[in-house]
């Protein structure tokens, strides 16, 4: 494994994670901020899926930590490979980078589906993890919290993954003024926040080479960190360390019970803000001022 790679921008530090997974060598993009005990920051699998989106977050946490956010394989500025993505690429991945590049233990702030992996790397491992706090946390994907079959979900996510039947389909669904109608529905409460600026920054986020296959298999289910609540709950249960569950009150109800359901643990503290399947991005400074407190207990 080479090391990693850093490239200083002021106080910024971006860097570059070199990944071998089956035999394929991969560039993970990451950066850190600040000084003090580490914290990573994990963002929520989506078609715009990137690390810009805890930005807000990792500025207001950096005077008093060391944060990392990194981009996922497939979103972001990571590579982007024509591979299958799927639950155990990513449940290996988090274990390399936390091995490679987190020499100490460390705190997860992570954003939806970030959450159950997250935990269950807390789970497994869990002398490298101090404290979890999720936002949001999910686990269905798009198609499987509609109550599509999964037979339908892999039909779809073979479509995307088409040459140019796959292409057009992307090419609808990351369109700007769907993109749009998408965060308007569930992700992001206040409209007067989808600028043109901004929609547009997300879009570019949809158009790099090989974009479709990653984001494909998350609204497919493909990605789904868990597979039913039961596992949810089980893992939850497990863990024995420190953990907050940030719940937004306007999420789309199916999301907010599984949400809801992982709060009833004992262990588990709760808050809730308002904002939905955005809440890390649109209400960044509301999260930071709960999670400076409890990640510097």
């Amino acid at each position: 494994m080479r090391p990693p790679i850093s490239i200083n921008s002021q106080r910024t530090q971006h860097q570059s994670y070199n990944w071998e997974y089956q035999g394929k060598n991969v560039t993970i993009a990451y950066e850190t901020l600040g000084q003090g005990d580490p914290v990573l920051l994990l963002p929520a699998f989506s078609t715009v899926s990137s690390r810009t989106e805890l930005a807000g977050i990792s500025q207001i946490l950096a005077p008093h930590v060391q944060v990392m956010a990194l981009d996922w394989l497939g979103f972001g500025e990571s590579d982007r490979p024509p591979i299958h993505y799927n639950r155990s690429l990513y449940q290996q991945l988090l274990q390399d980078f936390v091995r490679d590049c987190c020499p100490h233990p460390l705190a997860i702030v992570a954003a939806g589906h970030a959450a159950g992996y997250a935990m269950q790397l807390a789970q497994h491992q869990p002398s490298v993890c101090t404290k979890l706090l999720l936002v949001a946390p999910t686990w269905k994907g798009p198609l499987r919290a509609m109550g599509a079959p999964m037979p339908v979900a892999a039909g779809v996510r073979n479509l995307v993954r088409s040459p140019l039947l796959g292409q057009g389909l992307y090419a609808l669904n990351t369109h700007p003024a769907f993109l749009k109608w998408m965060y308007q529905r569930h992700v992001y409460v206040d409209r007067d926040k989808l600028t043109p600026e901004f929609m547009t920054i997300k879009h570019r986020i949809t158009q790099q080479p090989g974009a479709r296959f990653a984001p494909a298999a998350f609204v497919t289910g493909g990605l789904d960190p868990m597979d039913d609540r039961e596992e949810w709950l089980k893992v939850g249960r497990s863990l024995s360390l420190p953990m907050q569950v940030i719940i937004p009150e306007q999420a789309p109800p199916k999301s907010k019970a599984e949400m809801e359901a992982l709060a009833t643990l004992p262990q588990i503290q709760v808050k809730r803000l308002p904002g939905t399947l955005g809440l890390h991005e649109e209400y960044a400074s509301e999260v930071a001022t709960i999670a400076v407190p409890f990640l510097s207990a």
